[in-house]
This record gives C-alpha cells, sequence and structure tokens, in this order.
C-alpha cells in the first residue's frame, strides 16, 4: 500500500496527544494541607464521597450526543483523506450550479422543456459507457492519475462554457456536448477516486469515510442549486460557470498531493470489464447488494410524477415541485449527519436489507399522504434510509473486493445510480398512465419492500454478513 503515511497513524499536520505530566508527591515532612479557604481534605480513615448511585456519569450524555452525529475520524486523522473529502465538496457544490446554469441557459435559447430534457439524455449515455470503461482502466491504472485527468477535464469544460456564455454565442449544441464530456470525465474519474478510499483510510474506519462521502455528495445537491439560482439570477449564467471551474482547484491539489495509487496485486495488461461482471455474478453478497439498491431506483423512485403529484395532491405549483425534489436530498444529508452509529454495526447485510425496506415504506406512505408537511417529511425519511443502505452497500463493496476488481465494480455502481432512476422514472410513469399516480406510488413501494423480501429468502446468508468477517 502506498500512502503518505500508515492508515492507523495521525496524518501529517495532526499532533499526537500530548503526554501526561507525571506529578510526584510532596517530599517528606512538607505540609500538602489546601491553600487557604479550601475545604480540608478527609482524614485517612474516611470513606472517600461518592455520587448517588443513580446519578449517570458526568460525561455520559455528552458521549451519547458525540456518538450520534457523523464519526468525523477520517477527517481529524487521515490527512490525504481529508483534502480529498474537501476538494470533492467544494467541487460538487460547483457542478450542481453548473447543471443548474446548463438547464436554465438551454430553456432561455429554446423555450422548450423538451429541450431542456435532453440534457440528461446526453448525459447519460457517456456515464453509462465511460463508467464501465473507467472502472476497468482505474483496475490497471495510476489512479491519482486518473483523478487528475477527470478533475482537470471537468474543469476545462466548465471553462469552455463560460467562455461560450461571456461571448453569447448561444449554440444549444455547444451545451449538448459539454454535457456530454462532462459526463464523460465524472465517469472516468469516478471509479478510481472511489477505489482510493480504502486506501486512505483503515477498514475500520471505512462505514464513517462512506458516511462523510454521503454529507459531501448531499451538500452538493442541496447547497449547489441554492447558490446557483441566486448567481445566476444577480450576474448571469457565466457567474456560476466560473465558480465552478475555479471550485476544481480544491479537488486538483487534493490529487496533486496524493501518492501514486497504482492497484494492488500482479494485475498486467488490460483489465477486461467482462472479468469484472464475471467477479459480481461470481460474489453472491456482493450481487446482491447491487440487486437490493436496483429493486430501490425501480421500484420506489416516484421522481417523474412529481409535477402531477405537486397539483393533483397538494394543489402546488413548481415551488412545490422543487420542494418535493429537494426532500429526499434533505433527508439523505440527515442521514448522513447522524450516521455515528453505523461503524458499530457489524450486520451490514441485514442493515442494507432493513434500509431498503424502510425506503419501499416510506415511498408507499407517500403515495397516500394528501398533506404537502406530512408528505415531506416520508420523502426525508425514505432519503435517509437510502443513505444508510449506501454508507454499507460501498463499504462491503470496498472490504470485501480484492483491490485490483475495486474500480471495476465501481463503475458498475456508477452505471446502477445513473440507470436505475431512469428505469423508474419510466416504471412510475407507465403505471400512472395505466393506473392513477397513487396507485402508480403505492404499488412501487410496496413492490421494492416484496423485492427486498424475495431478496432475502433466496440469500438467507446475506443477511448474516458480518464487517468482521467478510466474503464477497
Amino acid at each position: 500500500m502506498s500512502t503518505n503515511h500508515p492508515a492507523n497513524s495521525p496524518a501529517d499536520g495532526d499532533s499526537p496527544p500530548a503526554p501526561a505530566v507525571a506529578v510526584s508527591a510532596p517530599p517528606s515532612g512538607l505540609s500538602s494541607a489546601p491553600p487557604s479557604g479550601s475545604p480540608s481534605a478527609p482524614p485517612p480513615s474516611a470513606p472517600p464521597s461518592a455520587p448517588p448511585p443513580s446519578a449517570p456519569p458526568p460525561s455520559r450524555y455528552r458521549r451519547l450526543a458525540r456518538g450520534a452525529f457523523a464519526d468525523l475520524s477520517p477527517l481529524r486523522y487521515h490527512a490525504d483523506y481529508r483534502r480529498v473529502w474537501f476538494g470533492q465538496s467544494i467541487s460538487s457544490i460547483g457542478q450542481q450550479m453548473t447543471a443548474v446554469a446548463v438547464s436554465v441557459q438551454v430553456y432561455d435559447l429554446t423555450g422548450s422543456t423538451f429541450a431542456t430534457g435532453l440534457v440528461g439524455l446526453f448525459s447519460l449515455v457517456p456515464l453509462i459507457a465511460f463508467g464501465l470503461y473507467g472502472g476497468a482502466i482505474a483496475d490497471t491504472a495510476d489512479r491519482r492519475r486518473l483523478g487528475l485527468i477527470g478533475s482537470a477535464g471537468l474543469a476545462v469544460v466548465s471553462a469552455v462554457l463560460a467562455a461560450q456564455a461571456i461571448a453569447g454565442l448561444g449554440l444549444v449544441a455547444v451545451l449538448y456536448a459539454a454535457v456530454a464530456l462532462q459526463a464523460a470525465f465524472f465517469a472516468l474519474a469516478s471509479p478510481a477516486r472511489s477505489a482510493m478510499i480504502p486506501r486512505l483510510v483503515p477498514a475500520e474506519r471505512l462505514p464513517a469515510a462512506n458516511a462523510l462521502n454521503t454529507v459531501s455528495m448531499n451538500l452538493g445537491l442541496t447547497v449547489g442549486p441554492m447558490i446557483g439560482g441566486v448567481l445566476i439570477g444577480a450576474y448571469g449564467v457565466q457567474a456560476a460557470y466560473l465558480v465552478d471551474t475555479v471550485a476544481f482547484g480544491a479537488t486538483l491539489y487534493a490529487m496533486w498531493r496524493l501518492p501514486a495509487m497504482r492497484p494492488l496485486g500482479d494485475r498486467k495488461g488490460r483489465a477486461s470489464v467482462l472479468d469484472g461482471l464475471r467477479f459480481l455474478r461470481e460474489q453472491p453478497n456482493l450481487r446482491t447488494s447491487f440487486l437490493a439498491d436496483l429493486a430501490a431506483m425501480i421500484f420506489g423512485m416516484p421522481r417523474a410524477l412529481f409535477p402531477a403529484l405537486a397539483i393533483t395532491f397538494y394543489g402546488g405549483d413548481a415551488r412545490t415541485v422543487g420542494l418535493l425534489a429537494a426532500a429526499p436530498a434533505v433527508g439523505a444529508l440527515a442521514g448522513a449527519l447522524f450516521s455515528g452509529w453505523v461503524g458499530r454495526i457489524h450486520r451490514q447485510g441485514a442493515a442494507v436489507m432493513t434500509a431498503v425496506a424502510a425506503w419501499g415504506l416510506a415511498i408507499a406512505a407517500f403515495g397516500l399522504a394528501r398533506n404537502l408537511w406530512l408528505g415531506l417529511l416520508l420523502l426525508a425519511a425514505a432519503g435517509c434510509a437510502d443513505t444508510i443502505s449506501m454508507i454499507f452497500r460501498n463499504t462491503m463493496m470496498q472490504v470485501a473486493a480484492p483491490d485490483e476488481m475495486r474500480g471495476r465494480l465501481q463503475g458498475v455502481f456508477i452505471v446502477i445510480v445513473a440507470g436505475g432512476p431512469r428505469l423508474g422514472d419510466f416504471e412510475s410513469g407507465a403505471v400512472a398512465s395505466l393506473t392513477s399516480p397513487t396507485v402508480s406510488v403505492v404499488s412501487g413501494g410496496l413492490a421494492c419492500v416484496a423485492a427486498i423480501l424475495l431478496l432475502a429468502f433466496l440469500r438467507p446468508a446475506f443477511l448474516r454478513y458480518d464487517a468482521r468477517h467478510p466474503t464477497p
């Protein structure tokens, strides 16, 4: 393992705890009485006073409160991970600002919702193609170099977007091409960045690191669009593009400071995407974790129905659609911020199944809600459950899979994350057109729960998966 410091040692810049200072007893014959005004010490024969048996230790509640919040030890003790996390957080906010700016600019140029919707299609195809290909490259090449190339490419694309906005080109084709390039660079670098994490923190801190990664992602999803909207309203889309370009400096710096990150093992030559898929097929625990995520994304993702639900359920408008879309991300962020307990869970397979089932139940209940705030609360609960599932699934993939396969598995993960919600949009829209939005949402949530129960029945060993003895 090639890192700047051992995984279990304090990172550079972190000071070790100060040594305890021994206090010697006073020399014989000298008075050790307390100073004037302080209570005299009890005689030697008197037993020391003790708090009442029912009184808890003074630090008990403080420890409980601290344990409820996200575990920050990966940030405290591992400088490489800390730099990568901060760089990724800043870049994620910038990328979400750019995503908003592109949609706004396309709609301003065309006045067409269809043309604006095509932005998603132009990003989906490169995400799937380069996700698998980037994962294969990450299993043979220096992952640090891939991270640098991907981040530099994304920065250049953002600079091009800023230049075309400032020049007033007004060419939608340029925006589509830029979105496709962004997706390609992201998919090329993302598997490499994710596969680095087990080399930056020890295994026992991986759940905490993955929880912090979820915080980073959801900060981008919630804060990025808000800041982007303010900047675009005040200074135009070029302001969002320029801020995004500068924001990539944090990621580039973090990647530059890393040591070389070639995959471990003796693999030589090319890494086949098919080899990665065959490996996944032969590893029942990892395969089951992917299938559980697909069940949640395909059956329990009513995102495409939010515009219809905002009107028919709540009598709202576009602002209501925005609230519905933001609620799962807010819940996901809350789940990550209060994830201090995840490192104490060893039965991670059972935790994944429970979290995905909770997602499905929350979505089904949302389909029956007619009060807006109750609906938002249920969507937030679903987002929180999804975060817990993601933390454990990522940890299982990083620990149970060998290092030389992590890149390709992360590539498959990108395909599921990118393609699963799109399949969910199709499923929910098709069922709603044949029945009603209510039936679509409720049946989708219940179908997710049924799929999880079927997986648990077919793969009972997954429920017994123990993080202390990981098996793929």
